[in-house]
C-alpha cells in the first residue's frame, strides 16, 4: 500500500499506530521526535504520508507540520494529540490551521485512524500543496 512515517515520543502509542497501519498493509518508518522525523523524510523520497504527535521534545509536531508544508507541500500530514497543559482541541485546531490534512485526538480508534489515513492518501495531489 503506502509507506507512512509515524512520529511520536510515546513508544507504546507509536507501536499501537504502527500495528494498526501494518495490519492495513502499509509499510512503516518511525521516529521518536520531530528532528528524527524530518531526517527520515529526507532519507525516504517514497513516503506517502506523515502522522505526527504535536507535543514532543526537540522539534514538536507544529514545527514538523510547518517544515513539511514548506519543503514537501505534496506530502499529507495527520496531526495527533492527547493534549497536555494547553488542551488537545486547541493544539489540533492550530495544526488544522497550519495545513494538517486531518487532526485526530488521542486515543484514536483503529477505524478512525485508518479512515483518516485512507482519506489523506486518496486526496488528489493538487490538494496537498
Amino acid at each position: 500500500m503506502a509507506r507512512i512515517l509515524v512520529i511520536d515520543d510515546n513508544p507504546e502509542f507509536r507501536i499501537i499506530l504502527e500495528t494498526h497501519l501494518v495490519s492495513a498493509g502499509h509499510d512503516i518508518v518511525s521516529a521518536n521526535d520531530g528532528d528524527a522525523g524530518i531526517e527520515l523524510i529526507e532519507q525516504h523520497a517514497d513516503l506517502a504520508l506523515v502522522l505526527t504527535d504535536i507535543l514532543m521534545p526537540q522539534r514538536d509536531g507544529v514545527e514538523v507540520l510547518r517544515t513539511v508544508k514548506r519543503r514537501w507541500p505534496h506530502l499529507p500530514v495527520i496531526a495527533l494529540s492527547g493534549g497536555g497543559w494547553i488542551g488537545a482541541e486547541e493544539l489540533l485546531g492550530m495544526a488544522g490551521r497550519l495545513g494538517a490534512d486531518h487532526v485526530l485526538q488521542k486515543p484514536v480508534t483503529r477505524e478512525v485512524l485508518l479512515g483518516a489515513v485512507n482519506d489523506a492518501l486518496n486526496k488528489p495531489r493538487s490538494q496537498h500543496g
